[in-house]
């Protein structure tokens, strides 16, 4: 009788397990939240529908390099990682990755995504995604991370920057439009975090991370993402300023502002156990829908 091919059931199952451990360090669920403001850019971009190469390689491309930033995240923060309850079980800590392994993987998805891009969207597009790896990777990562209560504000242009990869994917071109959706996510970020960091000021007290509750206090905290879910209500509405969108996310985006602003009002002065992790739960459903809101719009109203 021939001897059977198929490889044994514990090397399949190592393989599926590598290849989720992998998929892991990309950071999927942020990365897919990202693609979906790069795709309102793309949209925003154009009065009709988006060129398929653009958007197919362009949200190809970007997704790459954004999960090559994560990998990046997580090779730099393993140490750390290891330390926080909410990290510990991530596949380098875990052993089930390498830092060896991890950099190569970091490294080639990178390149990948930015040969995508160049050659087949625009070099314009190319080279901001780069700049927005580096600046998530190195500088917020590397430096601000551990050097300032500030790091996610100043940090957080990075990640502030997919909205203006859709558009200049399409156009080739900056657009001062197109940096008020920047201006969005990056007023949108520091609330956004602070919540967290808030439910977990222990653990970054534990490894020497300057988040702002560690070094300022949980109060003058709870103060700072207020007076910003504010500023967020009013960076919102830029988009109406400049006739940029319509009624419907005009409706839309204050609703969801006021929403954000009650929650934080509610963590400030009526604070209960697990409500900052509500609030940060709460910041992604708003970001979310907040560009699904000016998708719908621009259909509806641009067009």
């Amino acid at each position: 009788m021939a001897k059977s091919l198929s490889l044994p059931a514990s090397a399949t199952k190592n393989d599926t397990l590598q290849w989720r451990a992998y998929f892991e360090m990309t950071k999927p669920k942020v990365v897919a939240l990202m693609l979906l403001t790069v795709l309102v850019g793309m949209c925003l971009a154009l009065p009709g529908a988006v060129p398929l190469q653009p958007l197919i390689f362009g949200m190809i491309g970007i997704a790459m390099m954004a999960g090559a930033a994560a990998a990046y995240n997580h090779l730099i923060d393993r140490r750390i990682d290891g330390l926080m309850a909410r990290t510990y079980n991530r596949p380098l800590p875990k052993g089930k990755v390498s830092a060896i392994k991890a950099m190569t993987f970091a490294t080639s998805i990178g390149l990948g995504g930015f040969i995508i891009l160049y050659a087949l969207v625009n070099p314009l597009t190319a080279w901001l995604t780069f700049a927005s790896l580096i600046g998530y990777a190195v500088v917020y990562t590397a430096y601000l991370k551990r050097a300032t209560p500030q790091n996610i504000v100043i940090g957080g242009l990075a990640g502030a920057m997919p909205p203006l990869l859709g558009w200049t994917a399409v156009t080739n071109e900056l657009h001062g439009n197109a940096l008020l959706l920047v201006i969005i996510i990056f007023t949108w970020t520091p609330p956004h975090f602070w919540a967290l960091a808030i439910h977990r000021k222990k653990e970054y007290a534990k490894v020497d991370v300057p988040m702002l509750p560690v070094t300022h206090g949980v109060e003058f905290t709870k103060t700072c993402i207020l007076l910003y879910t504010l500023l967020l209500a009013i960076a919102c509405l830029l988009p109406v300023l400049v006739g940029m969108c319509g009624p419907v996310y005009l409706v839309g985006s204050t609703i969801l502002s006021c929403g954000f602003i009650c929650k934080a009002w509610q963590l400030k002065y009526h604070d209960k156990p697990g409500l900052a992790m509500d609030v940060f739960k709460f910041s992604i459903y708003h970001l979310m829908i907040l560009f699904l809101v000016l998708l719908v719009d621009h259909y509806l109203w641009v067009n």
